[in-house]
């Protein structure tokens, strides 16, 4: 496994629709830890294949600690209810910014074995499900957001 340079914001990379995993097969599964251990260095909650460079429909995401989910074409079946709240971003460092997500989403997607999986999410786990599956299809979450900024330093007292 290695960890892999992020691409930043201003690559054309980013911009691109991701093409679907034929089949998963080694090397899939050895880029998909990849960037489990990439995101991971980078102290992110989730990346997805363009992220690295990889152009296909796939990404990690580990919305809490030691509960990885890796998404292979994934595909958002159903999006419910609201929610509002600040994110960030691995390939946009240094800012933050108000994002509106569906409160729950129902996605499916092949897992690392090239089963297919059906998912239920809500609240943080959906909007971290829902921001990677952007990156596959061009869009960062600056283009959602409101409220762009720098997050503000906390200070202990």
């Amino acid at each position: 496994m290695a960890i892999r340079n992020v691409v930043l914001e201003g690559d054309e990379i980013l911009r691109k629709h991701c093409r679907e995993v034929t089949e998963v097969t080694d090397r899939i599964r050895t880029t998909l830890e990849d960037m489990r251990e990439t995101m991971r260095a980078e102290m992110g909650c989730g990346i997805a294949g363009p992220q690295v460079g990889v152009m296909r429909r796939m990404f990690v995401a580990e919305p809490e600690p030691d509960r990885v989910y890796y998404m292979v074409n994934p595909v958002i079946l159903e999006k419910e209810g609201s929610q509002v709240g600040d994110e960030a971003c691995l390939s946009v460092p240094g800012l933050i910014g108000t994002v509106e997500r569906p409160e729950r989403i129902k996605i499916k997607a092949l897992d690392l074995d090239g089963n297919e999986q059906v998912y239920d999410f809500e609240g943080w786990d959906a909007v971290v499900m829902c921001h990677e599956y952007d990156h596959l299809d061009g869009i960062l979450y600056t283009d959602k957001a409101t409220n762009v900024r720098e997050p503000e330093e906390i200070t202990e007292e």
